[in-house]
């Protein structure tokens, strides 16, 4: 598909009225009129500034206006988006500045400090904007015209996933790939496939009400992002809510006064709060215009689904199994007339579950494989070729991800998804690398051996834990220990708990024993 988003986002900008919204954060709304001034000249600024097509762009910042604006500007600039977790400690944004190649840093001032502290090690970063009075200038400074460029379909966007082992890699989008995925899942939800830009657009300006979405999970994860760029590319309102955590009754209130029509969440972590914010003021809200709730990323069960389609029976809950490296996996509907048991798909139409030897697993065999996936993909890893070669293969001519997830094909095409046969842990939609944590734990004076593994929990879906073995004559002191890992790793990389070991962490040949360490800690917490 030979479509670009700054295209896209440039004709789009010139078919919705002016006066419709673009960006609504807390009080304040940009209209699409402002909004396409805005962005032209933001992108034209950082082209001033040095950035050349390709150049990477990091985005240091929490859900906002300016997330979703520079994003366009990126798009119309021929520039590459690089997200950074906004819950790492400073080493860790230097790892993804220096590992992505940015050149470019758009902050926010409450991370400054964290910046300052990292900037005499970021030789590659030759621009950064510090969103407030400085991007603000930025933002108004020229006649907002568009730059008059020619753009690619392999244009690119980075999304930096945490991934299952190492330290997080750079998933890499031509424009024209994830566009196609886009426009795959249009056309699965509402027939309707569009064959141009001016066909789109006239889609978008026949549409019979403004799309509204908020994202409820971060916009530096991939399900907030994407979220975010299709509601704005479709024309829509993107409505993000303000406050540093998760507010399940403020993100309900932002949804009943700006009409909102959509939210993307990462599972249980989000659905439950919702739910319960819900339960606990039934009523209070007007939610009449809500059509439907997507996730992906965590576990999604059928009893929140069903409870939150009581409150807005009109909606849709819909369950995307996907990954970064591999969207479209998967998909699951709820409505009021009925739902499918939690952690059942339908298997996307360009997945497959093979076995150990790439053949197709039996429907119905109730045997497990890997899922696949052959629709449009990623380039790969960004400067990792082994770990590209390890996730992209080629199976009967057909290029594949196989991003690890473990699936059973029932007989009648259902997936019935086991989860990832890493020990990767997925705590609240945030992938946790349990080696760097242990890492984290040995450092510390008293811990002679440690491992990390996810618990279920109602919560967090899983919850980092640790089990370690104390260095000889060493006192055990679960906060101290705790507090060590806080100040290494970001906050949610800090295990819940921690317990002293009443096992074997390792086997005879030296390799970490998970299993008997995940069963003594199910054990010791009182987890059936």
């Amino acid at each position: 598909m030979p479509w670009n988003y700054g295209d896209l986002l440039e004709a789009v900008s010139n078919t919705v009225p002016p006066e419709w919204p673009a960006f609504i954060h807390g009080e304040r709304t940009v209209a699409w009129g402002e909004a396409k001034l805005r962005m032209n000249n933001l992108a034209r600024a950082l082209i001033e500034r040095g950035a050349k097509p390709g150049d990477k762009v990091a985005f240091y910042l929490r859900n906002s206006i300016e997330y979703t604006e520079a994003l366009g500007a990126c798009f119309l600039a021929r520039l590459t988006h690089v997200n950074v977790n906004y819950r790492y400690k400073p080493d860790e944004v230097r790892y993804i500045l220096d590992n992505s190649d940015a050149q470019t840093l758009i902050y926010a001032p409450e991370f400054r400090d964290a910046v300052r502290q990292i900037h005499n090690q970021l030789p590659k970063v030759k621009t950064t904007i510090e969103v407030g009075p400085e991007y603000e200038r930025i933002a108004t400074a020229g006649d907002g015209s568009p730059l008059g460029i020619e753009r690619s379909r392999d244009d690119q966007l980075f999304i930096y996933t945490g991934g299952t082992t190492g330290m997080p890699k750079g998933v890499i989008y031509a424009h024209g790939d994830l566009m196609q995925l886009w426009f795959v899942r249009l056309h699965r939800t509402t027939g309707f496939m569009p064959e141009s830009i001016p066909m789109f657009c006239a889609a978008v300006k026949m549409a019979p009400f403004q799309p509204r979405t908020i994202p409820a999970c971060p916009q530096m994860h991939g399900t907030g992002l994407i979220t975010s760029m299709t509601t704005f590319l479709s024309g829509g309102c993107v409505i993000t809510v303000e406050g540093a955590t998760f507010d399940a009754h403020a993100t309900w209130q932002a949804a009943a006064q700006h009409r909102a029509t959509g939210m993307a969440i990462v599972g249980d972590p989000f659905a439950k709060p919702l739910l319960h914010a819900l339960d606990e003021a039934p009523g209070r809200y007007d939610l009449s215009s809500m059509v439907g709730i997507t996730s992906s990323g965590a576990m999604w069960s059928a009893e929140v689904k069903e409870g939150l389609i009581r409150h807005m029976p009109q909606a849709i809950m819909t369950d995307s199994f996907a990954s970064t490296e591999a969207m479209g996996m998967g998909i699951s509907m709820s409505t009021k007339d009925g739902g499918t048991k939690t952690a059942d798909f339908v298997l996307g139409e360009n997945a497959i579950v093979i076995d150990e030897n790439d053949l197709p697993v039996e429907p119905g065999s109730g045997k497990a494989g890997l899922v696949a996936f052959g629709g449009a993909l990623p380039l790969g890893y960004y400067k990792d070729e082994e770990k590209t070669a390890r996730t992209f293969r080629t199976i009967d001519g057909k290029r594949y991800s196989i991003p690890g997830d473990y699936a059973v094909v029932e007989a009648d095409g259902r997936l019935t998804l086991l989860g990832r046969g890493s020990n990767c842990i997925n705590t609240a939609g945030e992938k946790v690398f349990p080696e760097e944590v242990e890492e984290a734990l040995k450092t510390h004076p008293s811990v002679e051996d440690a491992l990390v593994l996810g618990v279920p929990d109602a919560k967090w879906g899983q919850a980092v834990t640790g089990v370690v073995v104390l260095a000889g004559g060493s006192r055990f002191d679960e906060g101290d220990l705790r507090a060590h890992v806080r100040s290494q790793l970001a906050g949610y990389k800090t295990p819940k708990r921690i317990l002293v070991a009443g096992v074997n962490l390792r086997a005879p040949n030296g390799k970490a024993d998970y299993k008997s360490a995940a069963e003594f800690a199910r054990t010791a917490l009182g987890i059936t």
